[in-house]
């Protein structure tokens, strides 16, 4: 290979799939000529601070995208995630955000999220906005394609976000000595407003 990684083509990703590249739900159509297009889940986290702090856990609360789609607006960091899990065995996954919605002043994962050879889970995806930009539950968000390693690669262990099945917030603190305490701390207004009562 001559030092270079090299990226799977779209038959080839089908080749490995239930072999060595897991992609649950999968469908056919969604395969490009070397990537595969992921779709968005229907929840959305926004981060409750008017600072967010590295070193500790922050709080968030849910919004759940309706069917007529909802407005993201610029200025919030929104977190997602994707409705397909996916599991890769000798490839190194990565995914990025669809140029179309680039072209929309939305922007995902900016520069690419690479994932660690046996990474297993759902994908958080990180999103901003320039201006005011419906999206919809469903819509194919991002693409996900696979890089060859060269070398020998030991299998990813139990890191910070293996076998994620929600959206996951950061958990940088960890890394910086914070304390777990309740790990994040999802606020939940309508449980808040009936404990008032």
């Amino acid at each position: 290979m001559h030092g270079l990684n090299m990226l799977l083509s779209g038959e080839e990703i089908k080749r490995k799939l239930n072999e060595t590249i897991l992609i649950e739900p999968f469908d056919e159509s969604r395969i490009n000529p070397n990537s595969y297009n992921l779709t968005l889940h229907h929840e959305l986290l926004v981060y409750e601070e008017v600072i967010l702090d590295a070193a500790t856990p922050n709080r968030y609360r849910r919004l759940e995208i309706p069917a007529e789609g909802i407005t993201l607006q610029p200025g919030l960091l929104y977190l997602g995630r994707t409705v397909e899990h996916t599991e890769t065995k000798d490839t190194a996954p990565m995914i990025k955000g669809r140029s179309s919605l680039g072209r929309l002043g939305l922007f995902i994962n900016p520069g690419g999220s690479l994932g660690d050879v046996g990474y297993c889970g759902t994908w958080t995806l990180e999103m901003h906005c320039v201006q005011p930009v419906r999206i919809y539950a469903n819509m194919q968000i991002c693409q996900i394609y696979y890089l060859q390693v060269q070398g020998e690669c030991g299998d990813y262990g139990p890191g910070k976000y293996q076998n994620s099945s929600d959206i996951q917030p950061s958990l940088m603190y960890r890394e910086l000595g914070g304390e777990d305490h309740d790990g994040q701390m999802e606020l939940n207004f309508d449980e808040l407003l009936h404990e008032s009562r």
